[in-house]
């Protein structure tokens, strides 16, 4: 699992393995050590809600996505388009942009036929 921050958008980005976890029902986790200073701990993980969602703490994130998007979404794979959600905040600059996608390029070398 990858993650990407830029300002209020938070990429999250996976491989198929991954997704098949998901999809299996299995929580994803990684974690991040800024060296000697701090970690930061990250789950994902399918939900059954239709919005995604986004909680924790500081240093340990959960981040929910729709279940049923997923799967629509896995079943257009391989595609360069992934999901996009808004999660809002108490103000409107505060919301945070939350996109989700499957590495397309390991998409496409396991459904491409062997020769």
């Amino acid at each position: 699992m990858k993650l990407q921050i830029e300002g209020q958008q938070l990429r999250v980005r996976i491989n198929e393995d991954e997704l098949s976890q998901l999809l299996a029902g299995d929580a994803l986790e990684a974690a991040t050590r800024f060296a000697l200073a701090f970690a930061i701990r990250f789950t994902l993980r399918l939900t059954a809600q239709d919005e995604a969602g986004f909680s924790g703490v500081a240093d340990a994130w959960q981040i929910t996505l729709p279940d049923v998007a997923v799967r629509e979404h896995a079943a257009r794979l391989p595609t360069r388009e992934g999901l996009r959600f808004v999660l809002t905040g108490e103000r409107a600059q505060d919301a945070l942009v939350l996109l989700f996608d499957v590495d397309v390029r390991d998409s496409v070398r396991r459904r491409r036929p062997e020769p």
